[in-house]
């Protein structure tokens, strides 16, 4: 969305952008108070995305498509920009897109979650994969033991450290 809005100067990126930051702020409020959102705000912050939908639907539909790569007759339906395609999922996925308003324990971005991931990605880069399956999932299992630990406020070395038996029965009633 930075790009639409940095780049191509598309007003409705900008809109959206705004209130989607607003409607992060108010989500981060409420959870901070442990209240929920009033029924009434979330409905405000859905009409006026709709509307920002609209808007930006409206924009690209009047424009003429982008032109094929290299000037040769493509089959299938005519490619659209990137503004486009984004005001598409912002449609198709509405509900996804603003559920952390309605359920406190959705965050409003996924970055956390890509942290969590982003090891093993680079342990893939780095050696190319790995020897086995099983070495995949060992290093998984203990990559989500550390990412859990830090996020319940561990000591990783004590928690690595400590009796198997008495983690594994701690494990099982966190």
């Amino acid at each position: 969305m930075k790009a639409l809005v940095a780049i191509e100067k598309e007003e409705w990126a900008r809109k959206m952008r705004r209130l989607l930051r607003r409607a992060c702020d108010a989500a981060k409020l409420a959870r901070e108070r442990e209240l929920p959102l009033k029924p009434r705000l979330i409905a405000a912050f859905e009409r006026h995305s709709d509307a920002i939908v609209a808007e930006g639907l409206a924009l690209h539909e009047a424009q003429p498509p982008p032109a094929a790569r290299g000037g040769e007759k493509r089959r299938g339906r005519a490619p659209r920009g990137a503004g486009h395609n984004l005001l598409a999922r912002f449609s198709a996925r509405k509900n996804d897109t603003l559920r952390f308003l309605h359920d406190p324990s959705v965050p409003f971005t996924s970055n956390e979650a890509e942290r969590d991931g982003r090891m093993m990605k680079v342990r893939q880069k780095i050696s190319g994969g790995f020897r086995s399956l099983a070495g995949a999932a060992h290093l998984a299992t203990i990559r989500s033991f550390i990412s859990t630990g830090k996020k319940q406020g561990w000591k990783i070395v004590d928690a690595l450290t400590s009796d198997p038996q008495s983690l594994a029965k701690f494990l099982r009633l966190a």
